[in-house]
C-alpha cells in the first residue's frame, strides 16, 4: 500500500522543523529506520533529493525548500477544511499551537492555558515562548500573542487589549535628582534603557499637542529584559519606559510614579497575531474570545489606579501653576 501523501508532508515538515530525522521519527511514533525508509521512498517518487544528510547534520535542498513551502500550505488548508467540516461539535477540539514573549508567555499566557484547558479539555495547547518573533506562517503555529504592530503583512490580528505606555521613575529617585517639567529635562536625567528588537538605541518617541518629538536619553543601565529594567526602575536607579499593564500596582503601591504625563508615548497593545485565512479554527477563535475576555476584565481594574494618578497629577499641576500665577 502506498504512503498517504498528507503523512509525508507531516514528516517531512516536521524533520525540517526540528532539524533532526530521529526528533521527527520520535513525534510521528516511528523509529528512526522506519522514518528513513519513507523519506527515501518520498526522494524515490518526487525524483530529487529534498535533505542533504550526513552524520551530524541535515540541509534543505532547494527542491527540499520548494516542496516544503508548499507542503506547509497545503497540510494548513488541510487542517482548515476539516475544522470547517467540524465546526457543528459542541466542543473544540485538536492542536492548538501558540507563540508568546519570554516574560509575558510565562507569567500571563501559561496561567491562562491552564484555566482554558479546563474549561475545554479536548483542545490541546502546545505553548512555545520565544524572544524574537516567529514566522508563523513557515513554523505552523495557528497564533502568537504579542504586543506591538503587525509584524507581517500575511497576517491577520485582533486587539485584545489596549496598552498605553508612560514615563515613570522611583519617588527615591525623583526626590534625589528632581523631576522632569519638558521633554528636554531628560538629558540631564539618568534614563534606564529597555533594548527591544531592532528599535534604535536610547531613542525615545514622544507625540504632543498633534506633533511628534524625539528625544535622544541617556543612561548607565540597559537590557532587553523587561522585568530586570523594571527593577532597576523600582531600586531607584533612573527614568524606565512602561506600560499601564506593569505599571498598574506599582503605582498603587507608590513604589513608581508617572512623570511627563502630557507627552504621549506610541502605546504597547496587546495583539493576536494568526496567518491570513478566511476562517479560524474553532479551537482557535474561542481561545482568541477566552484571552479578550480575561484582558479586557483585568485591564480595567488596573487602569483605575492609572486613572487616578493622573488624575492626581493633573490636579497637582493646576495647583503649581495657579501658585505662579
Amino acid at each position: 500500500m502506498k504512503n498517504d501523501p498528507t503523512s509525508d508532508m507531516q514528516l517531512f515538515v516536521l524533520i525540517a522543523r526540528l532539524g533532526s530525522l530521529s526528533a521527527a521519527a520520535r513525534a510521528v511514533d516511528l523509529t528512526p529506520p522506519a522514518a528513513t525508509k519513507r523519506l527515501a521512498t518520498l526522494e524515490s517518487r518526487l525524483g530529487v533529493r529534498l535533505l542533504n544528510r550526513t552524520t551530524r547534520s541535515l540541509s534543505l535542498t532547494s527542491e527540499g525548500e520548494t516542496y516544503l513551502q508548499h507542503a506547509t500550505r497545503i497540510l494548513a488548508d488541510v487542517k482548515e477544511m476539516e475544522d470547517l467540516v467540524s465546526q457543528g461539535r459542541a466542543m473544540p477540539r485538536g492542536l492548538l499551537r501558540v507563540n508568546a514573549t519570554l516574560n509575558f508567555g510565562r507569567s500571563a499566557i501559561a496561567p491562562l492555558v491552564s484555566e482554558f484547558a479546563k474549561r475545554y479539555p479536548e483542545v490541546e495547547v502546545l505553548v512555545e515562548v520565544t524572544d524574537r518573533p516567529v514566522d508563523l506562517v513557515e513554523s505552523g503555529f495557528d497564533l502568537a500573542v504579542r504586543f506591538g504592530d503587525l509584524p507581517d503583512k500575511r497576517l491577520s490580528a485582533r486587539r485584545i487589549m489596549s496598552n498605553r505606555r508612560f514615563l515613570c521613575a522611583s519617588p527615591a529617585y525623583l526626590e534625589s535628582h528632581g523631576t522632569p517639567r519638558e521633554l528636554a529635562d531628560l538629558a540631564a536625567h539618568r534614563c534606564i534603557i529597555h533594548r527591544q528588537n531592532d528599535d534604535a538605541y536610547g531613542i525615545w518617541r514622544f507625540l504632543h499637542r498633534d506633533h511628534s518629538e524625539v528625544v535622544k536619553v541617556h543612561g548607565m543601565l540597559s537590557s532587553n529584559d523587561g522585568d530586570i529594567v523594571l527593577g532597576w526602575a523600582l531600586d531607584g536607579h533612573g527614568i524606565l519606559i512602561r506600560s499601564e499593564w506593569d505599571l498598574a500596582r506599582y503605582l498603587d503601591s507608590g513604589r513608581l510614579r508617572i512623570v511627563l504625563p502630557d507627552f504621549k508615548l506610541p502605546p504597547a497593545d496587546l495583539f493576536v497575531y494568526y496567518p491570513e485565512r478566511r476562517n479560524l479554527p474553532l479551537r482557535a477563535r474561542v481561545f482568541i474570545d477566552f484571552l479578550a475576555d480575561h484582558f479586557k476584565a483585568a485591564l480595567d481594574s488596573r487602569s483605575g489606579g492609572v486613572r487616578e494618578h493622573l488624575a492626581a497629577g493633573t490636579r497637582s499641576r493646576k495647583t503649581r501653576k495657579q501658585a505662579q500665577e
